[in-house]
């Protein structure tokens, strides 16, 4: 009795085939160039007769290629939040230039001591305007660090 098995193998350079007892090898030499390849393999059983190896289907994937919408619709920026430090009757203001300086990327001693000043004065001062994401996690920071912050959207660009 002959058995007819029809399946899709996946073969990568590293796949070892091993057949059982009584059956015949199939070798694959030659260059191994495309690891995709999908092979229709054709046996028959206990011995009797070799294995068919039917030519090779490629399947070919092309990249998802973007329309001019999508990638000016990928590269919109998100809404511009403001970080808003508020005046406290408990941080020294050295401690809080301490913590702008610390918290906030790029920012410099002078600019530090301005905004401090501006809280101070005002009640409250604008620390940065980013992206909402950075504003929340900028706030957060300052929190963690004992100051009074908040966010708010921004009117204006970046």
């Amino acid at each position: 009795m002959e058995t007819a098995i029809r399946g899709r193998l996946t073969l990568s350079p590293n796949t070892v085939f091993n057949p059982k007892p009584g059956e015949k090898q199939l070798h694959c030499r030659g260059a191994r160039t495309n690891r995709g390849i999908l092979m229709a393999i054709l046996t028959t059983g206990s011995g009797k007769g070799a294995g068919i190896l039917e030519k090779p289907v490629i399947e070919r994937t092309t990249p998802c290629r973007e329309s001019e919408f999508d990638l000016k619709k990928s590269r919109k920026i998100a809404p511009p939040y403001r970080v808003i430090l508020h005046n406290d009757n408990f941080n020294k203001r050295e401690y809080v230039v301490q913590v702008l300086m610390k918290v906030i990327p790029g920012m410099t001693l002078d600019n530090a001591v301005n905004i401090m000043q501006e809280a101070h004065y005002n009640g409250m001062a604008v620390v940065i305007i980013c992206a909402q994401a950075d504003a929340e996690e900028h706030c957060m920071q300052l929190r963690g660090n004992g100051l009074l912050s908040s966010i708010e959207p921004a009117s204006g660009g970046c």
